[in-house]
This record gives C-alpha cells, sequence and structure tokens, in this order.
C-alpha cells in the first residue's frame, strides 16, 4: 500500500491556488476538468515532491472544485485519503472479514471506499488496471456515505 493524496473540497480555486501555490509553495502538477460531473480536480505536489509526481505516484493534495455552489460543513470540505493497493479484492475482503463496512464496494475492480473508526473518507485504488469485476463485490450496494 502506497499513500496517494489527500482531498479537500474549494470553493473559489484562484484563492486556493492563491494560498496552496504563491504563498505555501507548492506546485500543481495535473488539472482535470469534468464536464458531466461538474467538477475540477487540481493535484499539487510540494516543490521537492515535483517531479517525482509528475513520473509517478508521489503524493499529492487534490484540490476539488465542485462547480454548482455548495456551502460545507461539519468537515465536509476535507475529502478522504487515498491509498493505491495490490490486490483490491483482497483488501476488502480482509477489512470486511474484521468488521469494517465497504461503503463504496470495488465493483469495477478499481476503487472502494471505506471509513475510519472517525468517520474520515479513505479511498482505495487498485494499482495498475482494474481487476475484472466479481463478486460478492459486482452486486454488493453503496453502504452509507463516503
Amino acid at each position: 500500500m502506497r499513500y496517494l493524496h489527500t482531498m479537500v473540497r474549494v470553493t473559489d480555486v484562484d484563492a486556493s491556488l492563491d494560498f496552496y501555490c504563491n504563498k505555501l509553495g507548492m506546485v500543481e502538477v495535473r488539472r482535470i476538468d469534468n464536464e458531466a460531473g461538474r467538477f475540477t480536480l487540481i493535484f499539487l505536489a510540494a516543490p521537492g515532491d515535483k517531479q517525482r509526481a509528475q513520473a509517478e505516484f508521489a503524493p499529492l493534495v487534490e484540490l476539488t472544485h465542485n462547480w454548482d455552489p455548495e456551502e460545507y460543513s461539519g468537515g465536509r470540505n476535507f475529502g478522504h485519503l487515498a491509498y493505491i493497493v495490490d490486490d483490491i479484492y483482497e483488501l476488502c475482503g480482509r477489512l470486511r472479514d474484521s468488521g469494517v463496512t465497504i461503503n463504496r464496494p470495488p465493483r469495477d475492480g478499481n476503487m472502494a471506499f471505506i471509513k475510519s473508526p472517525d468517520g474520515i473518507s479513505i479511498e482505495l485504488l487498485q494499482d495498475g488496471d482494474a481487476l475484472p469485476p466479481q463478486e460478492p463485490w459486482l452486486s454488493m450496494p453503496n453502504t452509507g456515505t463516503w
């Protein structure tokens, strides 16, 4: 398992980039605009991680800007921790067997979400290509929120 990123939701992209990049010194390494989902993802790296972040997965901060206005309360602006894993099915099975709720099962063989005991969302992503969809994950419904 390797740490990928921490996601925070932002309401003002310009103010956020001014803070994270101009003031804190982080650098933008990639950006994704998703028209269908109506959001922008901006990935930032510490200056010393910029080259590594562009070549592989270095720890990043993901700024998520939802285009439709939303007031964030109760920590909703903090999104999730993300980890890349060797075998998402094996890990989710082990977690489920130990009593952890799989909030968003890895139906696609690529992504799952769980929560910490304190309610922090954790995204698990399959390393490399998605695994072929398989049961019990394929037909397992979402549970709660993530």
